[in-house]
């Protein structure tokens, strides 16, 4: 069946074959949130996007083959909650935001800054770095030399806007300002978006609704 992105928590991964790189979306917790699991097809070897709940769940996505990696897209508690466990039983190394690593109970071992690069197997990730859901905020984009990018948001991007700023006007104009100038103006309307909770999009579906964003300040 053709990917959808469309998962619900307690029911199985949505898979999405592309020529380098798998990546299986499971939803878990009770926030709903988005986990995924990405292995390099030319290595088999597997980074995990936030260990966010539910340890049994992703450890049973990730399989016998394990992690080399896991990544926290940002410091709050539904997007690390299962990470302790995911790390205890796999071994894995252990990436964050530079400004939110204080903010995760479990050590980081590799600080990442805008631009940084991750890698799993042959795979590169870019990471950009998006202030206002948190100070240090990590969104992941895939370059994808087969086809259209795709990124992964965490909570700074979702279908019909961007994330969370409680009302704060500062942070805000931070996030939207970092979220057109870092993706919308440098990626394709075709780049396929993996937002932290719910279904996913695309930069071309959201694009036009950026002013209307701008306009009611949320």
């Amino acid at each position: 069946m053709a990917y959808s992105g469309v998962v619900k928590v307690g029911g199985p991964a949505d898979v999405h074959e592309l020529t380098d790189l798998m990546i299986s979306k499971v939803a878990v917790g009770p926030m709903n949130n988005n986990a995924y699991l990405l292995r390099c097809r030319a290595t088999d070897e597997q980074l995990l996007i936030d260990a966010a709940a539910e340890p049994h769940t992703l450890l049973t996505l990730i399989g016998d083959s394990g992690i080399a990696s896991v990544v926290t897209t940002h410091r709050h508690g539904d997007h690390w909650g299962a990470l302790r466990e995911v790390v205890d039983a796999t071994g894995a190394r252990t990436y964050a935001g530079r400004y939110d690593a204080e903010g995760i109970p479990v050590p980081t071992d590799v600080l990442v800054g805008d631009g940084d690069t991750i890698t799993v197997g042959r795979v590169g990730l870019t990471a950009r770095h998006l202030v206002g859901h948190t100070p240090g905020s990590i969104a992941l984009i895939y370059d994808d030399p087969h086809g259209a990018p795709h990124l992964f948001t965490g909570d700074c991007l979702f279908p019909g806007g961007v994330g969370n700023t409680w009302g704060d006007a500062a942070s805000f104009a931070s996030l939207i300002d970092g979220v057109q100038s870092k993706l919308f103006d440098q990626l394709a309307d075709e780049t396929w978006v993996y937002p932290g909770h719910g279904n996913d999009t695309t930069l071309g579906a959201e694009r036009p609704h950026l002013a209307e964003w701008r306009e009611r300040g949320w």
